[in-house]
């Protein structure tokens, strides 16, 4: 089995590699081939049972997505993205990778399908995101709930959703997208996402350093670990097709849960030197883009297709230290 890992050097893609490596299976297949690509040249997997090659590119641009999918992969985990903050403030940048780099992505597997005559038809798992939706919000979010973005970045990702499905039901690829929650915590530095803030706040205290909260306390939103966060992709690409139907946009399922929860679960942790560490320095752009954000969820759709993810933040925060910091706390 031949796996294409698109935003292979991103948090997402490097965790579901080396996954891959690890396991040398994908649905009771063997991985022979991994192809990994992203704009910086990602890492090949230490000790992978199988070949890896490394591309960077812009995968927007033209000709790029062709080179990509030309050795025709089974499997095409497309996880690369401008996130939410950047994708605001970037607006040109954010359409071309987000928009156009997908359907670029999507008109190059259909030309392959078409030359095939329809026997090329891998499977693609599209990493999408509950900026889809826009409030007002009911109590909990359904899938069938309106995708009405209040962010450029939103928008992106519900036209790739929409495309998705249409490509699939054509019968040119079989398409999955999975709506992360917010991916928490994140390892590693703070990048340009909105949403930023919600691992800053556990992952620098717990590493000994400061941590700016730039909303309130009562800011209530959808999480996920990274851990979860690879889960979702590995049965999304192992998902019979034919239990999704027509409807292959999916929520992923979470955990919601405000600020200051999080910041007890923390302290539980931790304790109160840790949570110390965090200081408020409200910022009112973010403010604003949070105060569209969905809060709560109904995932049992996903759930019912065998999608899990944790029940408790205290579970979050502990994936993170044994994931990330050797279970020590700083």
């Amino acid at each position: 089995m031949h796996i294409l890992v698109i935003g292979a050097a991103g948090m997402a893609g490097r965790k579901l590699v080396e996954r891959l490596a690890k396991d040398g299976r994908l649905g009771g297949k063997a991985v022979t081939k991994a192809t990994l690509h992203d704009v910086i040249e990602p890492t090949a997997p230490a000790g992978a049972p199988f070949a890896s090659k490394t591309l960077a590119s812009d995968f927007s641009m033209p000709g790029e997505a062709e080179k990509l999918v030309a050795e025709k992969p089974d499997v095409i985990f497309h996880l690369a993205a401008i996130v939410s903050g950047e994708a605001e403030r970037e607006f040109d940048k954010g359409y071309r990778i987000n928009l156009d780099g997908s359907r670029l992505l999507f008109e190059a597997v259909r030309a392959l399908n078409m030359q095939s005559g329809g026997a090329y038809k891998p499977r693609i798992v599209f990493t999408s995101s509950i900026a889809v939706f826009g409030a007002p919000f009911p109590e909990a979010i359904h899938d069938e709930f309106f995708t009405t973005p209040l962010t450029s970045y939103g928008t992106q990702k519900a036209i790739a959703e929409l495309l998705l499905a249409d490509y699939t039901r054509k019968g040119f690829f079989d398409g999955v997208g999975i709506r992360f929650p917010t991916i928490c915590v994140r390892p590693g530095k703070p990048n340009a996402a909105a949403s930023g803030f919600f691992s800053n706040i556990i992952r620098e205290p717990l590493a000994g350093h400061e941590a700016v909260l730039p909303v309130s306390e009562d800011v209530r939103h959808w999480h996920a670990s990274p851990r979860a966060a690879v889960e979702f992709m590995i049965h999304a690409a192992t998902i019979d097709g034919e239990k999704l139907g027509a409807r292959r946009n999916l929520t992923m399922p979470g955990l919601s849960c405000t600020v200051g929860e999080q910041i007890e679960a923390l302290r539980r942790v931790a304790g109160d030197k840790v949570v110390a560490r965090i200081k408020k320095v409200p910022d009112e752009a973010i403010i604003k883009i949070v105060a569209g954000w969905p809060r709560n969820f109904d995932a049992s759709r996903a759930e019912s297709l065998g999608f899990k993810a944790e029940k408790s933040f205290d579970d979050i925060i502990r994936a993170h230290v044994e994931d990330e910091l050797g279970g020590k706390i700083a």
